[in-house]
């Protein structure tokens, strides 16, 4: 007869699967909504310009689109751990800046009729030949500070390690397998007008987030093709790539 202070746990039938788990986390919403909120103000920028605006008219959307996903990045602040501390080394910090650089050259090469999506008419912060300086200013700060935190959040931090285990957080960027690499990085080429120089760029940002293990670096990299892009379209008025 067994004593009852030794008997085993029977394991249940479901054992494993944490019943009451949702399917997506705190931490996954908090990379999810601001790129989502960012995907809406493009799909009614869309619909808006079908009904009758012009693009003229819908440019001060933009403002509006990048102060709320700034906001959501505010409010989840606290669910981003791995932004918390800059811990990049120099030589990181350089490697990050030349691929951002690397990054933008290919850019604005890749830009093949048979590379390119749709139609991208593009942001023109210009009336009656006269630019806009303000809208510039919010255009080039949106592209440069607020967006690339707000795209590495999802795309690498989050969709990259999601892939490989759904308990995300728990996953060593170096330990990201070829699956989890390659569908994020092909979905994020695909989220650009000009699709493979995205996943030309979703290569480098990954490599890097992978190699560093920190997602500074991409954010980095991220924000330096972002931001010197920003000012080649003013100097070239490639309005196109904006």
């Amino acid at each position: 007869m067994t004593d009852r202070n030794d008997a085993q746990p029977v394991p249940a039938a479901n054992a494993g699967v944490a019943v009451n788990e949702p399917f997506l986390t705190r931490a996954a919403w908090a990379r999810i909504l601001p790129f989502g909120v960012y995907i809406l103000f493009i799909v009614l920028g869309d619909v808006l310009e079908r009904v009758g605006f012009s693009r003229a008219e819908l440019r001060w959307l933009y403002p509006v689109q990048a102060g709320a996903v700034l906001a959501l990045l505010a409010v989840y602040w606290r669910q981003y751990d791995e932004l918390h501390r800059f811990a990049l080394s120099l030589k990181q910090v350089l490697v990050a800046i030349v691929t951002g650089i690397v990054v933008l050259v290919l850019w604005v090469n890749l830009d093949l009729p048979w590379t390119t999506i749709g139609n991208a008419p593009g942001y023109n912060p210009t009336t009656d030949g006269r630019v806009d300086w303000l809208l510039v200013a919010i255009r080039i700060a949106g592209a440069a500070l607020v967006v690339p935190v707000m795209e590495e959040l999802f795309w690498r931090s989050f969709v990259m390690r999601w892939v490989e285990r759904a308990d995300f957080q728990l996953v060593d960027p170096a330990r990201i397998g070829f699956k989890a690499f390659v569908i994020p990085t092909v979905l994020f080429g695909f989220e650009h007008n000009l699709w493979l120089a995205g996943i030309v760029a979703g290569v480098a940002y990954g490599l890097l987030y992978m190699r560093h293990r920190n997602l500074w670096s991409p954010v980095l990299a991220h924000a330096v093709t972002n931001g010197l892009l920003g000012i080649w379209v003013m100097a070239t008025a490639s309005w196109q790539f904006w």
